[in-house]
């Protein structure tokens, strides 16, 4: 038990360490003491989830990861966001991009988007984002029904939509010439209006398809970037294929409907990109066997549940 305590607070201490780094890092080579400050917090509150759900009993483990989403989630979006005028979603980051601004946004998307990923895979989906800060809280964690299929195509439509409605915006518009007030101003309109038809979309779509993390899986862009460094995370999920009853639990739970005993039987570790790290499959799990294991694999086969399929895996799961 000693032995366990104390890994329990190497991983949030080092969790709050990784992002006191990025922050000091970037504090003494860009001059402003805000990044110090910014990343501090985002790495406390990491830090403070991770610590609440390691030493929660199962059932309530949940509640540590919510509070991170919370914590992080309230920030970026209200803070940064509202607050500070910075347009945190992937318009903004675009925007800024082209505007040659080296700020928020941009830092956003690098760290915690596109090179997190490489270490982390999408954590940042269930342990930070803003949007399933809010749907997570809908009473359809565990979707009934499998995926729909091809509908995942929306989301890179969607990614090519906001890219082009960017450069339309940017050229059409002239933004280069704002002035910063303005283009500040700009950038906080369009957060409002995006995270405003975000939410009303994601909400929708969970109360039809009775599915908490429908948006994450047909619609939101950020997966488009995002799964790239995933397929190369150093933590993954890992079942320990002897010690596993083929009960099927963690496959029923999975709210992004992963094939997770698939990727056991062949050896692997769970190599899809749309796992999110809820790790609602370590939880469920009656023989305690599912865990993050941190190594070098990459696998580009996704194995998914999809809408009546369902039924044949569970007879094929109750034959093995």
């Amino acid at each position: 038990m000693e032995k366990k305590t104390k890994k329990i607070f190497v991983n949030s201490i080092s969790l709050l360490l990784f992002f006191l780094v990025i922050g000091v890092l970037l504090w003494q080579t860009q001059g402003h003491i805000f990044f110090l400050f910014n990343f501090g917090y985002i790495g406390i509150a990491a830090a403070t989830g991770e610590l609440l759900f390691a030493i929660l009993p199962k059932e309530k483990k949940v509640i540590g990861r919510k509070i991170s989403q919370l914590l992080i989630g309230l920030y970026m979006l209200g803070v940064l966001g509202f607050l500070g005028h910075e347009n945190m979603q992937i318009e903004g980051f675009f925007l800024y991009l082209l505007a040659g601004i080296f700020s928020g946004p941009v830092l956003h998307f690098l760290i915690a988007k596109i090179g997190g990923t490489l270490l982390f895979g999408r954590g940042w989906c269930s342990w930070a984002c803003w949007t399933p800060m809010v749907l997570d809280f809908l009473p359809w964690m565990k979707p009934k029904h499998g995926r729909l299929k091809y509908w995942g195509i929306i989301r890179y439509l969607h990614f090519i939509i906001a890219l082009t409605l960017v450069l339309i915006l940017w050229y059409g518009l002239q933004i280069e010439n704002f002035d910063k007030y303005t283009f500040y101003k700009f950038n906080w309109r369009m957060l409002l209006f995006g995270n405003l038809l975000y939410y009303a979309v994601a909400i929708f779509l969970s109360s039809i398809l009775k599915d908490n993390r429908a948006f994450c899986k047909y619609v939101c862009p950020i997966p488009v970037l995002m799964k790239i460094g995933s397929r190369f995370s150093l933590w993954k999920i890992e079942i320990d294929k002897d010690g596993c009853i083929k009960c099927g639990l963690c496959e029923k739970n999975c709210p992004m409907n992963i094939k997770l005993l698939s990727y056991m039987k062949n050896n692997q570790r769970v190599l899809s990109t749309e796992c999110i790290g809820c790790q609602q499959c370590i939880n469920i799990c009656p023989e305690n066997i599912i865990r993050y294991t941190k190594k070098l694999d990459v696998g580009f086969k996704e194995c998914l549940n999809f809408k009546n399929e369902n039924s044949a895996q569970t007879i094929k799961i109750q034959k093995l």
